[in-house]
């Protein structure tokens, strides 16, 4: 998805183009890889608090859930397209079309799945009322998120069989074969665009509704929701901006076009870095965060062994360190006949 070389109007004539180098593997194929680390241990750790300790019959959780795998979709692309920053693309035509469905899967059914966890807080803050939803809510979730995944891989497809590796002075690089750029860009705008006005509409009405409430906990979970999908806007937003962009304006020159690229890198950067954003945001539930705690210091592991104990050693082993208790516990274990 990376092209080191644009092709630029030469300010005089209309049919003079020649080739301007815009590479920036050093920011950004670093970057990348940076980005896949902290995306794959946030997301990972998110995965396995919500197994082990949350109630995944909740349809919040449920959204969730689904989001922390379309993240993790997305991350798994990202070493690909750092290796064609830093080296180009060395892995095939058929990985080029794989990651490329990947990369869109990731995107769209983030989106998608995003939009449908507004419309539930639309519906259940601002509508309450509609008790038939209420009654039915989960199954609507679940459906809501299998037409999310079915959407997501239909389009990515559609994306991936343009994609082909193509040579350019013997070096390849993955891109799109097809001449209709702008059909491209209106695709992922309207992917974009469309829920972000849904999501506005939204949220409008359950701010509203939810500030002539009196009901913090209310509260802080539309909160919590606001800021995963406002992160979401705030990455992707100018990364969309600036396809557009690059769809209707023609930069003349190698300096137009140099700093236009130095823009999208930035924006792709920007938004890249939203999928290891979310696990980030979801700690501002005070509910995940101490399960969280509880998930890295292994306090249930370890206190799951307490029974064991005689009942002085129980209280003693409640007053240590998880690293003290484990030592302790290993000691016990080993004297035992």
């Amino acid at each position: 998805m990376a092209n080191n070389f644009t092709t630029a109007d030469d300010g005089v004539s209309d049919n003079v183009e020649y080739l301007c180098e815009t590479d920036f593997p050093a920011i950004t194929g670093p970057a990348f890889i940076l980005i896949f680390i902290i995306s794959v241990i946030g997301n990972g750790l998110l995965l396995c608090v919500l197994f082990m300790y949350e109630n995944l019959k909740s349809v919040t959780n449920i959204f969730i859930l689904n989001l922390a795998c379309s993240d993790l979709i997305f991350t798994f692309t990202l070493p690909f397209w750092a290796t064609d920053h830093l080296h180009h693309w060395i892995f095939g035509d058929f990985v080029c079309k794989f990651m490329t469905a990947a990369f869109f899967v990731g995107l769209y059914s983030s989106v998608i799945l995003l939009t449908a966890m507004t419309v539930d807080r639309f519906i259940t803050v601002v509508l309450h009322n509609w008790l038939s939803y209420v009654r039915r809510k989960k199954m609507y979730a679940v459906g809501a998120c299998i037409a999310a995944w079915a959407m997501s891989i239909s389009a990515s497809l559609h994306d991936a069989m343009k994609v082909k590796v193509e040579n350019f002075d013997s070096v390849n690089y993955c891109e799109d074969s097809s001449s209709d750029r702008l059909g491209y860009y209106l695709q992922v705008s309207l992917l974009f665009f469309l829920p972000f006005a849904i999501i506005i509409f939204c949220y409008s009405a359950i701010l509203k509704t939810v500030l002539r409430a009196l009901n913090r906990k209310k509260h802080r979970t539309v909160a919590v929701l606001l800021c995963i999908v406002a992160a979401f806007f705030i990455c992707w937003g100018p990364y969309h901006i600036l396809l557009l962009i690059k769809s209707l304006y023609r930069p003349k020159g190698c300096k137009a076009q140099e700093r236009l690229d130095i823009a999208y890198h930035i924006c792709e950067i920007l938004a890249y870095s939203h999928c290891c954003m979310n696990p980030l945001l979801y700690t501002l539930s005070q509910k995940l965060r101490k399960h969280l705690l509880k998930l890295l210091h292994c306090e249930n592991a370890l206190f799951h062994l307490l029974p064991t104990l005689t009942a002085d050693q129980n209280v003693i082993c409640k007053h240590q360190s998880p690293q003290r208790l484990l030592l302790h516990l290993i000691c016990r274990l080993t004297d035992d006949p």
